[in-house]
């Protein structure tokens, strides 16, 4: 990655974070493979979208618009009230991955992002899968 760049300027700034938070939580809406992750989300998703632009924003190295206005993003913290498993958070990335592919003309951006985004999303499960063949006894 360019040194004089922060991913924030790469991507485009304001106008390619919010292209990106846009058309992700439409897939939301959207993907079959979504399904799990949809269902722990508001009926209405605006809010989730601007909560995830805020944060985007500040990650990447913008204005740290979700700290200005939330606080702390703690997002392990912030996410252990919703039962999160694998088929939520693989949810998620397929709508990240997917929304990514779309709205980012930077191949070495979009794998920069990926490389830390997907390892971020796995850290968000809060519900344990049960292994093959398990029975409960």
């Amino acid at each position: 990655m360019q040194d004089d760049l922060t991913p924030y300027r790469r991507i485009g700034g304001e106008a390619g974070v919010r292209r990106l938070t846009r058309r992700m939580y439409q897939l939301m809406d959207t993907l079959p493979e979504a399904a799990a992750v949809r269902a722990i989300h508001p009926p209405e998703l605006t809010d989730s979208e601007q909560k995830l632009f805020e944060f985007l924003s500040g990650w990447l190295g913008g204005p740290p618009l979700f700290t200005e206005r939330r606080g702390a993003p703690m997002l392990r913290a912030r996410h252990l009230p919703f039962a999160i498993g694998m088929d939520e958070a693989s949810g998620w990335l397929a709508c990240f991955h997917q929304a990514m592919e779309e709205t980012v003309a930077d191949a070495g951006l979009r794998e920069f992002l990926w490389s830390r985004i997907e390892p971020l999303a796995l850290h968000m499960r809060n519900q344990q899968a049960l292994p093959m063949g398990w029975t409960g006894t």
